[in-house]
């Protein structure tokens, strides 16, 4: 018996040296779960900011290509409009040196068709006022006139100033005159 007794506090401390083992070799020696959360918290601080910036750069390169796309927009346009400012020049001096005044006329007429035609490549449309039921959404009417007959009424007699229309939506509302 006693045999057994001493061997068994050496069996109890092989086992407890062997369950030591066991759990270092339970445990890899790689990270911790805590460096691990570490480490994936720092990765997705690390992509948040990265995502951040780029956003924040993106918010700029919109701001200034619409910066640019605003100061280049009538480009066109004006581009367009540069030989009717040379015609009217051209009238100017006409008019200083003209004995007759039919010419001159014609010649400004010319230039007005130039122009408008310009405008209408351009989406501007001219919109037909006179003779319809007035409406508020496309007229602005500035005074009201006793209509000649009752089917005058609440149309428009007259057109003070046109309104006009570009790409379909309105760009100026026409001043008339209504009918009551």
């Amino acid at each position: 018996m006693e045999e057994n007794q001493s061997t068994a506090p050496e069996t109890q401390a092989a086992n407890t040296t062997a369950k030591v083992e066991k759990k270092s070799e339970a445990t890899p020696e790689g990270p911790t779960p805590e460096q691990q959360q570490a480490a994936e918290l720092a990765a997705a601080n690390d992509k948040y900011l990265r995502l951040y910036a780029e956003f924040d750069n993106y918010k700029r390169r919109v701001a200034k290509e619409r910066i640019e796309l605003m100061q280049t927009a009538g480009k066109e346009i004006i581009a367009n409009l540069l030989p009717v400012i040379d015609d009217f020049d051209r009238a100017l001096k006409a008019f200083e040196t003209a004995t007759e005044l039919e010419p001159v006329k014609e010649g400004v007429s010319l230039v007005g068709q130039k122009l408008k035609s310009i405008l209408t490549n351009q989406g501007l449309k001219e919109m037909e006022s006179v003779g319809k039921p007035f409406d508020a959404e496309l007229q602005e009417a500035i005074t009201s006139i006793p209509a000649q007959s009752d089917d005058l009424k609440g149309t428009v007699i007259d057109e003070i100033e046109k309104g006009y229309f570009l790409h379909g939506k309105v760009l100026r509302h026409a001043k008339v005159v209504v009918g009551s």
